[in-house]
């Protein structure tokens, strides 16, 4: 994904909106190409707008995409759909589909899967105007997302107003949302509230990172209960009572616990060396239009954690923490 860098020089005389500073730089971009293709703006490590005012010595990153297909297309690919009605489409994701499509996953997604399924044409896409618009084409139905290592519950909505009704829950948290997932090491107790800021770890723009004693980034908190440990591994479920990029991975990270087989915040065990990310959202409980109650949906363990801790019994002991 392109990205560009640059700082305010000291003796930069006045304010400027942050689109028309970085269109002036002689390696700069114009106003057409950050509406249509950006994807994070950052102005001193803190999201920024393009109508922001950029003064002196203000550090800008900015990320964007390229090659924007034209149309975002139906595919014929297979969905284990969970549930079904005029409004949603319940999909138990599998581990390595992308959600939406973005950058470097054009197609292969979740949406392309189910524009097929639902008999819809191409959504032709825009590459100027509000970036609201834009982005809402590239998700059609799209009320929440998974990592595309993430594989589990997802609900979709097949019209406007039930995306509407949906988001709201997720924005407002009338919902439960609960997880699965194997960890390298051993939490401190039975149960834990994890409450801390996510930032964008400096050191790593691919990273996010838990901090304690700021108001900087933003607030999150996640809810564990360890199942079980064997030797140095942990069965764990987590219920979000926020939902930021990368949550549970971080906040597992912060724990001492990283996630097995998470290729950002975990190293490669040597004794589980094919390990993929174990995370996987097994339930889902949310108020579906039409209806006062929630209804809950939920998952079978996946094929992968079955194996894995199959292996964890033959090595260590079973464990249960007080």
């Amino acid at each position: 994904m392109p990205f560009f860098s640059s700082k305010v020089p000291a003796d930069f005389p006045d304010s400027l909106r942050l689109d028309k500073y970085i269109a002036s730089l002689p390696n700069g971009m114009n106003r057409s190409k950050l509406k249509s293709g950006i994807t994070e703006i950052l102005v001193n490590g803190k999201k920024a707008k393009l109508s922001q005012k950029i003064k002196a010595k203000d550090q800008i990153d900015i990320q964007w995409e390229d090659n924007i297909p034209d149309d975002i297309i139906p595919q014929n690919i297979p969905l284990d759909i969970v549930y079904e009605d005029d409004n949603v489409t319940v999909v138990n994701k599998s581990q390595g589909m992308v959600t939406h499509p973005a950058c470097g996953n054009w197609d292969g997604t979740l949406v392309n899967a189910l524009l097929y399924h639902w008999g819809r044409d191409s959504i032709q896409q825009i590459k100027e105007g509000e970036e609201a618009e834009i982005l809402e084409r590239r998700r059609p139905g799209i009320v929440h997302r998974l990592d595309k290592d993430t594989s589990g519950i997802i609900v979709t909505a097949k019209n406007r107003d039930s995306e509407e009704y949906l988001q709201n829950q997720f924005k407002t948290k009338d919902l439960q949302k609960e997880y699965i997932l194997i960890v390298t090491g051993r939490p401190p107790a039975a149960y834990g509230d994890i409450r801390t800021q996510i930032i964008r770890d400096p050191k790593n723009r691919h990273r996010f990172k838990a901090v304690d004693n700021t108001e900087d980034g933003k607030y999150a908190r996640t809810l564990y209960h360890c199942i079980s440990c064997y030797g140095n591994y942990s069965l764990i479920r987590v219920r979000l009572k926020t939902g930021r990029t990368h949550q549970i991975r971080v906040h597992m990270k912060y724990l001492g616990c990283p996630i097995l087989g998470d290729s950002i915040y975990n190293k490669p065990d040597s004794r589980f060396p094919n390990a993929t990310l174990m995370l996987h959202s097994q339930k889902l409980s949310i108020k579906l239009p039409g209806n006062e109650n929630p209804t809950t949906f939920t998952t079978n363990i996946p094929d992968r954690f079955i194996e894995i801790e199959k292996k964890l019994k033959a090595m260590f002991p079973k464990t249960i923490l007080s």
